[in-house]
C-alpha cells in the first residue's frame, strides 16, 4: 500500500513561488502516475497536474499551464509541484495521490493513496 505525504505549503505573497513535495512510501511501481489536486472549502477537489512515474509525461489543468511545473524523482519516490506567479485564487489545500489511469479527464475518483494535504495561502 502506497502512502502519499505532502509538504511545502505555506503563506506567500501574490507573484511569489512555492515548491510542494509528495513523498510516496511503498511500491510506487504499482502505479502509473501521480497527480496534484487542490480544494477550497465548499468546492469540489480540482485537478492541477499529473505526471507518469516511468516516462515523466505531464498533463496540466488550464489554470496551471505556464505557471506550475510538475516533476518527479523516481529514486526518491517523490513528486514535486513548482508553483510560480502565484495568485490569490491559487489559495487551497493541495493534495497528491496515485493512479493507474491516464486520460484528459483525471478526476479524483481515479486516484487513491491520497495524502493529508498541505495548505497554500496566497495573499494579495
Amino acid at each position: 500500500q502506497v502512502q502519499s505525504v505532502e509538504s511545502g505549503g505555506g503563506l506567500v505573497q501574490a507573484g511569489g513561488s512555492l515548491r510542494l513535495s509528495c513523498a510516496a512510501s511503498g511500491r510506487t511501481v504499482n502505479y502509473y502516475a501521480m497527480g496534484w489536486f487542490r480544494q477550497v472549502p465548499g468546492k469540489e477537489r480540482e485537478f492541477v497536474a499529473a505526471i507518469t512515474w516511468r516516462d515523466g509525461i505531464t498533463y496540466y489543468a488550464e489554470s496551471a499551464k505556464g505557471r506550475f511545473t510538475i516533476s518527479r524523482d523516481n529514486a526518491k519516490n517523490t513528486g514535486y509541484l513548482q508553483m510560480n506567479s502565484l495568485k490569490p485564487e491559487d489559495t487551497a489545500v493541495y493534495f497528491c495521490a496515485q493512479t493507474n489511469t491516464w486520460s484528459r479527464n483525471l478526476r479524483p475518483s481515479l486516484f487513491d493513496s491520497w495524502g493529508q494535504g498541505t495548505q497554500v495561502t496566497v495573499s494579495s
